[in-house]
């Protein structure tokens, strides 16, 4: 089965999640400029170089909304107070005996660190879960980026393992780390228990437990 409803727009208090929109090009653009130093080390890049001219927003707008209408991908913006500040992309939708996604994210530096990531990342997955059928979702991240390990750890994604040369990333091919959730481990939904371990001052098991051997990698997002 494949999906090719419209991406939905979801929400928790301030918090929101929808569409990308050919109209958010200048916004897009002036979050994305001032947070240059912050989010280059971990944008992905071409192997072929200067031959492989990057998209414009437009472009990149058409494609991600293109792969949505073939129910392969969800573009959400991630909107703090109906202001964009980030993406979260859930892509490599796959249906059958997989039923799995992956999701990448980024928010605006000065909004890091308040939950807005993860309660956006949760968000994304119970809808894969709920509203899609689908049984995992993972998350891959350079074992530099501390911003963006934070966020699977505060949700409890269960690391995997390494991807050795994984993603060209920064100009070269990189390493990285996998986590990943399924919906057993959530079956009241990720959003509530992020919310529930946020209010209580923990962190979700899961990652903390397997993460322990990894305590001198840093990361970022």
């Amino acid at each position: 089965m494949i999906s090719n409803a419209p991406t939905p727009t979801l929400s928790c208090g301030p918090i929101g999640l929808r569409s990308i929109r050919l109209r958010d090009g200048n916004a897009w653009r002036t979050v994305r400029n001032r947070n240059r130093a912050w989010l280059t080390p971990w944008d992905a890049t071409s192997p072929m170089g200067s031959v492989d001219v990057p998209p414009t927003f437009a472009a990149m707008a058409r494609s991600l909304r293109a792969e949505a209408r073939a129910g392969r991908t969800l573009p959400w913006v991630i909107t703090y107070q109906d202001r964009l500040i980030g993406q979260l992309t859930v892509g490599g939708i796959a249906y059958g005996s997989l039923r799995s996604a992956h999701a990448g994210y980024w928010v605006d530096q000065q909004f890091a660190g308040h939950g807005i990531a993860p309660t956006a990342v949760a968000l994304g997955a119970d809808y894969c879960f709920f509203g899609l059928g689908l049984h995992r979702v993972e998350i891959n991240l350079r074992p530099e980026n501390a911003a963006s390990r934070r966020v699977v750890e505060k949700l409890g994604f269960r690391y995997e393992g390494i991807r050795e040369r994984y993603l060209h990333i920064d100009g070269a091919w990189r390493d990285h780390l996998t986590f990943a959730i399924t919906s057993e481990e959530v079956p009241g939904g990720l959003l509530q228990r992020f919310l529930a371990t946020k209010d209580s001052g923990t962190t979700a098991s899961h990652t903390s437990q397997s993460m322990s051997p990894l305590s001198n990698l840093a990361d970022n997002s």
